[in-house]
């Protein structure tokens, strides 16, 4: 081979090597995880063969294709520690690593659960003092996502340490944790493995301030969730003024979707769906995947609702009215529209008598046409005196471009 070739060919690979190593690595969690978990339906019951069936259904529904990649077991399936420290699971989940391959040969990602206390919220064991040892384990299995659930930490560590509930002590208290949820991101970085670290610890010392400083993509901003409108809506309303703490990256997570569980009727969980896109929240199902019916398929694999969820820009939502049960929320969107939505959480149907849609809060304030997304129609010119009826506990969700 001639000098000049040889010359060239290591300038190339030079080159190759010089760029890969300049070129970012992707962004975890770039948009809301969306995925589904194993707690609101299976809670403690949860097995290595539900999770390879809701891994199925994920791929038969239609649900991996929507966006629906984290396949993530929450608390119970933990066993002991060896003499060595090393977390093995319990027999209901046999082999975690052949779990995981199999979770990742149908197009998806495996999420798993541990606590930064000696106990999980289950009981269970803990990743306190392990810290390294557990991060290591999960990048060997092939985790992709970690919840990291407070409990245990919070009244067997925390409160023990600084007891009481004065400023001092919470303080104090509030730095352990910080501190504790560090330590595992840390772990984490250190395994090498890129993993989703969602911070399970309920809003205390308003995480949203601080949560991306420890590493977070995710942190939950209230208590648990529960499959009624009245929790669902307060959850959904307490997210007011957040959404400047959002963005690609990191996320407020108001908690999981309830949509297929309860009582929920049809408008109730199309405006959980609606609000928790309009929140850029991460969109992670909880439902018994087994019974989908094809309307609570429709409202989880929308499409257009599903990408006001994702969009690259990552501008949570503001409210910009309320007035009684009707709330009004905007945010912009990547490609210059905005998503307009309007909530009744009202117990009457409501026709808006009186009520401005403001749109120049929205901004959108003329020339504007109107998409309404539940009823996949375009509408023409929207004004703010365009009449709209929502019904008790709906919502409507409009698309607004030029």
């Amino acid at each position: 081979m001639r000098p000049s070739i040889v010359a060239a060919l290591i300038l190339s690979i030079l080159t190759s090597v010089a760029l890969s190593q300049e070129r970012p690595a992707p962004l975890l969690a770039a948009t809301p995880p969306m995925g589904w978990n194993s707690w609101n339906w299976f809670a403690e019951k949860v097995t290595d063969k539900d999770i390879r069936q809701a891994a199925d259904l994920l791929v038969s529904s239609g649900m991996r294709d929507a966006g629906y990649v984290y396949l993530n077991i929450d608390d119970t399936w933990e066993g002991s520690r060896d003499a060595n420290g090393v977390l093995h699971t319990n027999a209901k989940f046999p082999d975690m690593k052949a779990l995981a391959d199999y979770v990742h040969g149908k197009g998806l990602k495996l999420g798993i659960y541990s606590s930064p206390g000696p106990q999980t919220c289950a009981r269970f064991e803990g990743s306190l003092g392990h810290e390294d040892q557990d991060a290591e384990l999960f990048a060997s299995w092939g985790i992709d996502y970690l919840k990291y659930d407070l409990c245990s930490f919070h009244n067997k560590v925390m409160r023990q340490a600084y007891s009481g509930d004065s400023a001092e002590a919470m303080v104090h208290q509030y730095k352990m944790m910080r501190d504790a949820y560090e330590r595992m991101h840390q772990a984490l970085l250190r395994s090498g493995r890129p993993i989703v670290y969602s911070l399970c610890q309920y809003g205390f010392d308003s995480v949203w301030q601080w949560g991306p400083e420890v590493g977070a993509n995710l942190w939950r901003t209230t208590g648990d969730i529960t499959p009624t409108f009245d929790r669902i809506s307060l959850i959904g309303r307490e997210q007011a003024g957040l959404a400047r703490y959002a963005g690609p990256g990191h996320w407020n997570d108001p908690d999981m979707l309830e949509i297929g569980n309860g009582k929920l009727t049809l408008d109730e969980n199309r405006t959980h769906m609606g609000m928790w896109a309009m929140l850029a929240a991460p969109l992670l199902a909880g439902n018994n995947l087994s019974q989908l019916t094809p309307e609570i398929t429709s409202i989880l694999t929308n499409r257009e609702i599903i990408a006001i969820d994702q969009d690259r820009l990552g501008k949570e939502a503001d409210r910009i009215f309320a007035e009684g049960p009707i709330e009004i929320w905007a945010r912009p969107l990547a490609d210059g529209s905005k998503a307009l939505a309007i909530f009744n959480f009202g117990e009457q149907r409501a026709y808006l008598r009186g009520i401005s849609l403001h749109l120049e809060q929205a901004g959108a304030a003329k020339g504007w046409n109107a998409r309404d997304i539940w009823m996949a129609k375009e509408l023409g010119p929207i004004s703010d005196s365009t009449p709209f009826t929502v019904p008790r506990h709906g919502s409507v969700i409009l698309c607004l471009s030029h």
